[in-house]
């Protein structure tokens, strides 16, 4: 078969398979024209797990993408491996890559005798604009250490060595890794893992509904201090410019909201849990980071009611320039 042959027999398959029913959740304006509308879906849970809104489709399944790190870093912690607050939360995290995250994740390695030649993810600049510019500025090129996932891939390398495991191959799906970050998985979001692919890290991962990805945020969110699951949202509730960082929305979603523990993915993926147990999880059909954030201020204001601050409003919508001002806005429907 030529490439382009299977190309084509590639999407035909993929134009086989039925499709998800987003709805309309975000939208641009411009001047009193309504530019672009971005689809999706949402569900906001209470603190039972049971649906308090939906919007779009509950039944299919979604990749989460980055937001699978902070139930990763669960299973880190139940392993027995020591890790500090700052440490637990770059596991969790998809950091800008400032030198400061860079270091952290250097921290994770050197304790547990390894180094940055471990390290089996993939290479890349640093995410954050101001880190990017400023890396680039001092003859810095792409490396697994300023990559956005840096800290959870020092921190299952350091997991591997404590439990002796191999650590070459730390990504194979037959890795005593594979399994074990599987498992924890599917214990807090109670959904079984039907499917496994690789995310840009060269981690699994696994398409989940939404629901079950909100009540994984909520497991985090509602845990004892005592627990590895407690353990993780105080260490992603301290350091949220680990999260993610300065100028970032997560991290900003933060340290708006007490006790949110809070996580985006590749893809349009959000996912926010609350200290009382309930929890959200969002996905934009067409992958647009941007639309993230809007229906998530909408939902967490709906939750929270009178007690959302109003810092959330800045999240909630965002100016769509014309000549540098102000013409229309982004914001959730």
């Amino acid at each position: 078969m030529t490439p382009s042959a299977a190309t084509s027999a590639g999407f035909a398959q993929l134009a086989a398979q039925p499709l998800a029913q987003h709805v309309p959740l975000v939208a641009a304006s411009r001047g009193e024209a309504l530019e672009s509308i971005h689809y999706g879906s949402a569900v906001l849970l209470d603190s039972h797990g049971e649906i308090i809104t939906a919007h779009g489709d509950q039944q299919a399944r979604f990749y989460p993408r980055s937001a699978l790190k902070p139930l990763f870093a669960v299973a880190i912690l139940r392993s027995g491996l020591e890790l500090t607050g700052e440490q637990i939360a770059l596991a969790a995290a998809s950091h800008s890559g400032s030198a400061r995250h860079q270091q952290v994740a250097e921290s994770t390695l050197e304790a547990a005798g390894l180094s940055v030649v471990d390290l089996r993810n993939s290479t890349d600049l640093p995410y954050g604009g101001a880190e990017r510019a400023a890396w680039l500025a001092e003859g810095g090129t792409a490396t697994q250490l300023a990559q956005n996932c840096s800290g959870k891939h020092a921190a299952l390398l350091a997991m591997c060595q404590h439990n002796g495991w191999p650590t070459k191959n730390y990504l194979d799906a037959d890795h005593p890794l594979a399994a074990t970050l599987r498992g924890i998985v599917e214990e807090l979001t109670d959904e079984q893992i039907l499917r496994v692919s690789t995310d840009g890290c060269g981690t699994e991962v696994y398409p989940l509904t939404l629901a079950a990805l909100a009540r994984g945020f909520a497991a985090l969110s509602s845990a004892a201090p005592d627990t590895a699951e407690g353990r993780v949202a105080a260490a992603m509730r301290a350091y949220p410019e680990l999260v993610a960082g300065e100028g970032r929305d997560v991290t900003a979603l933060m340290r708006a909201v007490p006790g949110a523990v809070a996580k985006d993915g590749f893809e349009g993926i959000q996912a926010v849990g609350l200290a009382d147990g309930s929890s959200l999880a969002v996905k934009i059909s067409d992958g647009s980071d941007r639309a993230r954030m809007p229906i998530t201020v909408r939902l967490l204001a709906e939750c929270l009611g009178a007690r959302a601050p109003q810092e959330l409003t800045e999240l909630a919508c965002s100016p769509l320039l014309g000549g540098g001002a102000p013409v229309g806005q982004l914001a959730a429907l």
